[in-house]
């Protein structure tokens, strides 16, 4: 087996891939296994494992794009830079309605999922992303050709926010009640409506000892490794504070909402890109 995708293999690789995604987006179902043994008949003595990881590579792609990915493809970034990001664009301006699907979903709110168990939706974060699996060292930044960013747009959808800084507090309580700390589940503070966004965070909940716990809540619809956007204020109250800094992550928020929480200075737990610049003539 050849270890190099070649062109035709790549293309049929994306163009499966964004007929599961406009699945997915459209609410419909589908199976991804029956989905790969249609594809694996196209390519050159591939691998489950080796679709898999095209795959996953092209949910890299799309976020490094800006794009909606599938969830049940992890992203993966040690992808063919000189050709899978050129495929994608290819499909893309061929393809121009997609856009419209996700500009559709980016401006979607989903009606507040029924949770039964608050404190079951926390898992673990996401594990590091080795950027070292990139062939090249300083990749050039992919823009979608549409030329709009859908998950910073999602990120910015006030409504959306707001729901996920409710699912915040009733988790928060939850946390705070199984503890035995009624009184103090009764004191928490959605700073984000009493002060706004100068304060630098969200949700003013507590410790189990009463210590003040500052929360951030980012929410999206999207799967566990989309990223978020954090603004500068954001970013230097968690270095201000970072002993008692939360930031939760509600992913998942369409139908089974999840989250995750990173502590402490987001300098030092997240990898800080710009997405835009202040400009001024020379």
């Amino acid at each position: 087996m050849t270890n190099n995708w070649s062109d035709f293999e790549v293309e049929v690789a994306v163009e499966d891939y964004f007929n599961m995604l406009r699945l997915e987006l459209s609410g419909q179902k589908y199976n991804k296994t029956e989905h790969r043994r249609a594809l694996i008949e196209q390519l050159n003595n591939r691998t489950n494992g080796s679709i898999e990881l095209k795959h996953q590579n092209i949910s890299a792609v799309l976020i490094e794009m800006g794009i909606p990915y599938i969830d049940g493809y992890k992203p993966r970034f040690n992808y063919q830079r000189s050709l899978l990001p050129l495929a994608i664009t290819d499909y893309l301006e061929k393809n121009p309605e997609i856009q419209l699907l996700f500009e559709k979903d980016s401006v979607f709110i989903p009606a507040v999922p029924k949770v039964e168990d608050f404190l079951a939706a926390l898992e673990q974060p996401p594990a590091p992303i080795d950027r070292k699996e990139s062939s090249i060292a300083e990749p050039k930044i992919i823009y979608n050709p549409g030329g709009v960013n859908y998950l910073e747009r999602e990120a910015r959808n006030q409504l959306l926010g707001d729901a996920g800084e409710q699912f915040v507090i009733n988790f928060e309580r939850a946390r705070l009640i199984r503890a035995g700390r009624d009184s103090l589940a009764d004191q928490i503070e959605q700073i984000s409506i009493t002060i706004g966004p100068s304060a630098g965070y969200d949700i003013r909940s507590f410790e189990d000892n009463g210590a003040e716990r500052f929360i951030e809540a980012k929410t999206t619809k999207y799967g566990k490794n989309t990223p978020f956007f954090v603004t500068p204020n954001e970013l230097r109250f968690s270095q201000k504070n970072s002993s008692r800094y939360y930031l939760y992550r509600i992913f998942k928020f369409r139908d089974t909402p999840r989250l995750f929480a990173l502590q402490g200075n987001l300098e030092e737990r997240c990898i800080l890109a710009p997405s835009e610049y202040m400009a001024r003539t020379a």
